[in-house]
């Protein structure tokens, strides 16, 4: 019976959505990502019969003094009402953000009173950077923009310095800060604070002095100075270009004269001809006597024919014996 119960009160509750109801001022909620939020009800001065909660346009619970009907389980963990009326969300996402609504219903009241709420999900501030922009120096004094960041931009975040170590404290609202010092004042520590509505952060104090203990001789060098830097820059870049071109030149002359030479040394290379001639030639030797006249000679002139055996290789072991020269013959020809 109480089950039945419960679903006429939420039925008929539902049904008195349409209703135009008198609406509270909006109120703008924050809170932490994976904290908790507050949706608060002053409602002491009226007997309040129900609430029903709503996000957006869903259902989310509706509480009365007998019963608590919660829309999803997995919210039941998330939200509870300490006061039995005020709802209490827990375990906060970034997509918890949005529009809430409680619609308080009284016997007393001729129609619902509604009270809106607007959440916002932040996240927790790291701690910001600084960079630097050293702009100029004149008579040795340091003019430098700082500017105060954060790696991850978030929502809603405001930025300001504070600077510390002087009789009095002064702040700046802003990201930027210019700043002025000359050599021998008193030093300043800076400090940087990033905010959002649900924390806070500061960066490492910043030393104005470590920051411009150099500037009278880096920021105020003579332009004769750094027009000579410049010029053996220039210099520099000129004489290692012309190394490489050097370089580059002698490896192709060197290219070229290899192959040049690999060309002659094929021409000089010659494939012999002849190659059962190389070892076994044998050759006669034929003596020319005084020279004659015919006449004188010829009655008494003899004619040989001399014959000179092949020398022929073997590529058989048993048939490569040791050559033995055959005897010579000789046909005397009258």
């Amino acid at each position: 019976m109480a089950g039945f119960s419960t679903c006429i009160i939420l039925t008929s509750v539902l049904c008195q959505l349409t209703v135009t109801a008198a609406s509270g001022t909006l109120k703008e909620v924050a809170g932490a990502l994976d904290g908790s939020v507050t949706f608060a009800l002053n409602i002491t001065e009226i007997k309040v019969d129900s609430v029903i909660w709503t996000f957006k346009t869903l259902f989310v619970a509706m509480v009365n003094k007998d019963n608590v009907v919660i829309s999803q389980s997995r919210n039941k963990e998330r939200i509870v009402f300490p006061d039995g009326h005020s709802m209490k969300l827990s375990q906060l996402k970034k997509n918890d953000s949005g529009a809430y609504r409680a619609e308080i219903h009284s016997s007393s009241l001729q129609s619902p009173f509604t009270q809106e709420y607007v959440l916002h999900v932040y996240e927790y501030l790291p701690r910001p950077k600084v960079t630097m922009d050293r702009q100029s120096s004149k008579n040795g004094t340091c003019i430098i923009n700082l500017t105060c960041f954060l790696e991850q931009e978030g929502e809603n975040v405001t930025y300001s310095w504070k600077a510390v170590g002087q009789a009095v404290s002064e702040f700046h609202d802003s990201a930027n800060l210019p700043i002025s010092w000359r050599l021998g004042e008193t030093d300043k520590t800076l400090i940087c604070m990033a905010r959002n509505p649900v924390s806070n952060s500061s960066s490492t104090p910043i030393l104005v002095q470590k920051l411009c203990e150099d500037a009278a001789t880096d920021l105020s060098l003579p332009r004769g100075i750094l027009y000579t830097l410049g010029i053996s820059v220039v210099l520099i870049l000129f004489g290692v270009s012309l190394v490489v071109i050097f370089h580059i030149n002698w490896a192709q002359k060197r290219k070229g004269f290899e192959e040049d030479k690999k060309r002659v040394d094929s021409h000089q290379e010659m494939p012999n001809s002849c190659p059962h001639l190389e070892d076994n030639t044998d050759y006669d030797m034929i003596l020319y006597a005084e020279k004659r006249r015919p006449e004188e000679d010829a009655p008494n002139t003899f004619y040989s024919t001399v014959q000179i055996p092949k020398v022929v290789k073997s590529t058989s072991p048993l048939l490569a014996m040791p050559h033995t020269p055959r005897p010579l013959s000789f046909e005397n020809v009258i």
